[in-house]
């Protein structure tokens, strides 16, 4: 089996879990036999382009989300934005501190197809049990990754909920670092309500200590900065 099969396998296995459907269910929905899927799931066998866009409306997902992306540093036009944080990234992961529950929030960020120059279609895997399996988020959203000179920028819609949208600003992320502080304002539908909080990125999964997690809630320094300001903020 190739490896791409593989992974597209592992992610249409996940996707269907996560709706909690069975092998049959599934199969027949997209007009597949059980045994078809389950070679499907396992990459024992290739998936045609018509077959996969199927499966992604039976999954209620894009189908971008089910393709195997690759970490690769294109040869890139001069003009082109090309931070440090991002370049050669298709995977990447963020932190934040859930004060609702009193714990550490882990997500996934994919990044599929290039839309404009500075442009990326992008996917939000939320709060993640396991980052090895980080599709089985609680929440997904679907969104863009746009950069710019001084700052990165990514608007998001839940997909399941296109009323909760959310923008996460990343400040310098042309300079050349593993982690980077952001800033994610958007809506909590616990309790509903206009948020704002900080976010730290990460081109690698993290060390979850109480190191990390002093660092994810709000400091004495945040709660300055605020006061002075008027304004939350994260530099």
């Amino acid at each position: 089996m190739s490896e791409v099969s593989r992974q597209i396998g592992k992610r249409i296995r996940y996707f269907r879990q996560s709706r909690k459907m069975t092998l049959e269910e599934l199969a027949s929905v997209i007009y597949k036999s059980k045994s078809t899927l389950s070679k499907y799931e396992k990459g024992e066998i290739s998936i045609d382009v018509e077959t996969l866009y199927i499966l992604a409306d039976a999954l209620h997902v894009h189908v971008e989300q089910l393709l195997h992306t690759r970490s690769v540093i294109s040869s890139a036009p001069e003009r082109e934005i090309r931070p440090h944080f991002f370049q050669g990234l298709s995977h990447f992961y963020a932190y934040w501190f859930d004060g609702r529950n009193g714990k550490l929030n882990r997500s996934a960020f994919d990044v599929f197809s290039q839309l404009d120059t500075n442009k990326y279609k992008i996917a939000l895997y939320m709060n993640c049990a396991d980052l090895e399996h980080y599709q089985r988020a609680e929440n997904t959203y679907w969104g863009y990754l746009e950069h710019f000179d001084a700052l990165s920028v990514i608007e998001l819609t839940h997909q399941s909920n296109p009323m909760e949208k959310a923008s996460i600003q990343i400040l310098a992320s042309f300079l050349d670092a593993d982690t980077k502080w952001a800033l994610w304002n958007g809506v909590s539908s616990r309790p509903m309500m206009p948020v704002a909080l900080k976010m730290l990125f990460s081109k690698k999964t993290l060390k979850e200590d109480a190191e990390l997690l002093q660092q994810l809630k709000i400091s004495k320094e945040d709660i300055r900065l605020m006061k002075h300001y008027n304004m939350f903020c994260v530099v």
